[in-house]
């Protein structure tokens, strides 16, 4: 199993394959669709967003409150396509990574291969999994979303399959 360091280079991103499976540690933002809508608004708007894409890598997840002595509870993966109406426009803004579950549409494939990203396949129903991989947990924006706030956590082997990488290969 390949250890990845984020967040993402160009180096790394090219190196990684359909159907590899990798370990992720470093920092990672969280974001489902509530907060894509909004971000989406933002740059509708022409206004500055909170956070900057350039470089991220983003996890489909909406975290469960942490019970004592944890950064973070259950935090599963949730279905990937909800977000590709807006996965290729954040592509264009820097935005590196992908984490969720399932197919993705072929804008975003296409978007993927274009902007030279990853799109990595995390486990349904192993959000305890998840959880336990997460270090350390902080809210970066939208703080009305609660769960679907965004999150920057800071995760150590973070267990993922590369599931379309930037070559345009895919395990779908």
């Amino acid at each position: 199993m390949k250890k990845i360091t984020l967040p993402l280079t160009e180096e790394i991103i090219e190196s990684l394959h359909a159907g590899e499976s990798v370990l992720l540690s470093g920092p990672l933002l969280t974001a489902r669709d509530c907060a894509h809508k909004r971000i989406c608004e933002f740059l509708d708007r022409n206004e500055p967003l909170p956070f900057s894409f350039a470089g991220e890598t983003i996890y489909y997840a909406g975290p469960c409150p942490a019970p004592p002595g944890k950064a973070c509870g259950s935090c599963g993966p949730t279905t990937s396509a909800r977000m590709d109406s807006f996965a290729p426009r954040l592509l264009r803004c820097g935005l590196k990574g992908m984490i969720g579950k399932g197919e993705r549409d072929e804008s975003v494939c296409d978007a993927i291969r274009q902007t030279h990203a990853v799109y990595f396949a995390a486990i349904g129903g192993a959000g305890a999994l998840y959880g336990n991989a997460i270090r350390k947990s902080e809210l970066v924006a939208f703080p009305d979303l609660l769960s679907e706030a965004v999150y920057r956590f800071e995760v150590v082997d973070f267990p993922c399959i590369v599931a379309i990488d930037c070559h345009g290969d895919s395990i779908y």
